[in-house]
């Protein structure tokens, strides 16, 4: 009958029965991609995101009736009509309030999200067995207007050359727009407070070394033409789109692991949800090998306490934030009125 919706498929997935209903539902508008197109796309590189996602709690961005819809940001699992199978995570918010996330124990979970509407994965940095200390060190190239992804990726190689120094690992990815992430498997040691200061060290380390290329400015105001390293993607509660993760954009990029060499011939519109996977099956994944060495940041954190001497102390947390201990003011340079005038 013409008009009529394609019937609700059953599909085994990782051992569970996974419904997916409304699979013409058109969630890509430009590029004509269903809901059926999201889902089997996460199946085909679902040994690169569940090595994203395992055990990770998830904040999922969905969008159920495409991408220029509705949007919203799901960060509790319901407690009812949810499969009993599926595995939750309890986290704490810098409010202190608590909520049981998605915590990915294998690929069903991601197709049950897809099946939801999610179209963007945004695990924390952390895994359910200890939620208040971070495995995973994310650096955010941020390229502000007036740069590109050719910025960021100078700015990427820089950051490598020093990691290197410091006998460090970077994974590198694409974001899926403009800017670059690269991440750092550590060792869960630390807080949310003080891995994040170990990235504003090795953020004020790059800047120091390209001040003409990289900023670590809070303030936008006094960011220029830079690449920005957003330290407080560190922060709790702040996420990141995970490695083989889609973006919300017309084009149905992919936030895609890259190799360092790799990463200075690529365009991020190379990837996307049709390209991915053939890309996977040819060549796997080259962020492969993350877990296998994590990494002690304590080099870093000897670097902060050598700022905070010198003068140069915590920076300012997103303004959704409680005061934090240390934090200096969290007002805008330009209309700070006791900040002295040249």
């Amino acid at each position: 009958m013409a008009g009529s919706k394609a019937a609700a498929e059953e599909i085994e997935v990782a051992g569970h029965t996974v419904r997916l209903s409304s699979p013409d539902r058109v969630i890509f508008p430009q590029r004509g991609f269903t809901k059926a197109d999201v889902f089997h796309y996460y199946l085909a590189v679902g040994e690169g995101i569940m090595r994203a996602l395992r055990d990770r709690p998830t904040t999922l961005q969905r969008f159920p009736e495409g991408i220029e819809g509705e949007m919203f940001f799901q960060k509790r699992v319901p407690a009812r009509g949810v499969p009993p199978w599926v595995a939750t995570a309890e986290i704490a918010f810098p409010s202190g309030r608590k909520a049981a996330e998605l915590c990915p124990a294998d690929l069903a979970h991601v197709a049950w999200a897809a099946q939801m509407g999610t179209v963007v994965f945004h695990p924390w940095p952390v895994r359910a067995a200890d939620v208040d200390q971070p495995d995973e060190l994310r650096i955010d190239l941020d390229p502000q207007p007036g740069t590109d992804f050719t910025d960021a990726v100078t700015a990427a190689g820089e950051l490598r050359a020093l990691l290197d120094e410091l006998g460090a690992t970077g994974w590198p990815k694409t974001s899926g727009g403009r800017g670059v992430h690269v991440y750092l498997r550590i060792q869960p040691r630390w807080t949310f407070v003080e891995v994040r200061r170990a990235t504003i060290a090795l953020a004020r380390e790059l800047e120091r070394r390209r001040p003409e290329l990289v900023t670590t400015a809070w303030w936008k105001e006094e960011r220029g033409s830079r690449v920005f390293v957003d330290f407080n993607q560190m922060a709790r509660d702040r996420t990141i789109a995970c490695a083989y993760s889609l973006r919300a954009n017309a084009r149905a990029t992919v936030s895609t692991p890259v190799d360092w060499d790799e990463l200075t011939q690529v365009d991020p519109d190379d990837f996307d949800l049709r390209s991915v996977p053939a890309r996977v099956a040819e060549r796997g994944d080259p962020h492969a090998g993350i877990d296998d060495t994590p990494w002690d940041i304590t080099p870093l954190l000897e670097w902060a306490e050598r700022d905070a001497a010198a003068g140069q102390g915590d920076m300012p947390y997103p303004p959704e934030y409680p005061k934090m201990p240390g934090e200096p003011k969290r007002v805008q340079p330009s209309k700070d009125r006791d900040r002295p005038r040249a």
